[in-house]
C-alpha cells in the first residue's frame, strides 16, 4: 500500500492557526525546543506535518480547571 503524503505546513500558516502568533515567537519556541517539530527544505524554509503539528497541539492541551 502505497504511504499517503504528509501535508506540509508553511510557517506562516503555523502562526494563523495558532492564532497569529508573531514570527519571532515561534523562533524563539525553536531556540527552546518547545515549537513543534520542522522539516527544514533544500531551500533553507521550514516546514510542519500536519500530523506532527496536531500531535503537538494535542500535548500543550489543558485539562478542564
Amino acid at each position: 500500500m502505497a504511504r499517503e503524503r504528509a501535508e506540509l505546513l508553511t510557517v506562516r500558516q503555523v502562526l494563523e492557526e495558532l492564532g497569529g502568533i508573531s514570527r519571532r515567537t515561534f523562533y524563539r519556541w525553536r531556540e527552546l525546543r518547545i515549537a513543534p517539530r520542522c522539516i527544514r527544505m533544500p531551500n533553507g524554509e521550514l516546514r510542519v506535518r500536519r500530523d506532527a503539528f496536531n500531535a503537538w497541539l494535542e500535548d500543550h492541551a489543558e485539562g478542564a480547571a
